[in-house]
């Protein structure tokens, strides 16, 4: 018995669908389609005008990251399910070929559920150097309070996201089928009206 509860607490301690962290979240089933069935969302939906609360993912060496790191600057944030599927893999490349006609002041990160090492192979292949790839698949932080992270599947769902210096959001799309592509065209429209703002 002791042995089995032993099991138990080492099992719930390390899985990240487990946590009690999850467990307190919220559930949005009427957002987004996978496979044409609505997918459960799990964490707080975000809107247009709200502050951006911190996260913390990790890079390719698994060194925190948080969003208070890119104080005074403009973000744009392309989340993705997995990097090894052809939209997640077009969209990432698509933004990081946008970068170099920006300002310093605008970072464009990538955030996926994928290990630091499999995004690191992806990035190396497919010559991405110009956006920041980052990963939360250690604690799940940023899905959870960005209400991105897919219940029993733990992956984020496809979303882009713009903040402004103040760390405000002043843009988001959540793709409301996870297997479509973003609107490109409205994201960039909408970082170029900002990075040209004083």
């Amino acid at each position: 018995m002791k042995l089995f509860t032993l099991i138990t607490f080492i099992f719930i301690t390390l899985s990240p669908s487990l946590s009690a962290h999850d467990i307190e979240l919220s559930e949005n089933s009427s957002l987004v389609k996978a496979g044409g069935k609505f997918v459960t969302l799990l964490g707080k939906q975000l809107n247009v005008g709200d502050h951006a609360p911190n996260f913390k993912v990790v890079n390719e060496s698994f060194s925190p990251v948080t969003l208070n790191a890119f104080k005074g600057k403009n973000i744009l944030i392309s989340v993705v399910p997995s990097l090894d599927t052809g939209v997640c893999s077009i969209q990432t490349k698509r933004f990081n070929e946008k970068v170099a006609s920006l300002s310093d002041n605008t970072i464009f990160l990538t955030i996926s559920n994928d290990l630091p090492f499999a995004q690191k192979r992806f990035c190396t292949t497919e010559s991405i150097n110009d956006i920041q790839v980052l990963s939360d698949s250690v604690w799940r932080d940023f899905g959870t309070k960005y209400g991105l992270l897919i219940k029993d599947m733990g992956l984020l769902t496809r979303s882009i996201f713009i903040i402004n210096s103040e760390h405000k959001i002043i843009y988001k799309e959540l793709v409301t089928n996870i297997s479509e592509h973003p609107n490109y065209e409205k994201a960039f429209e909408e970082i170029l009206l900002l990075n040209k703002k004083p």
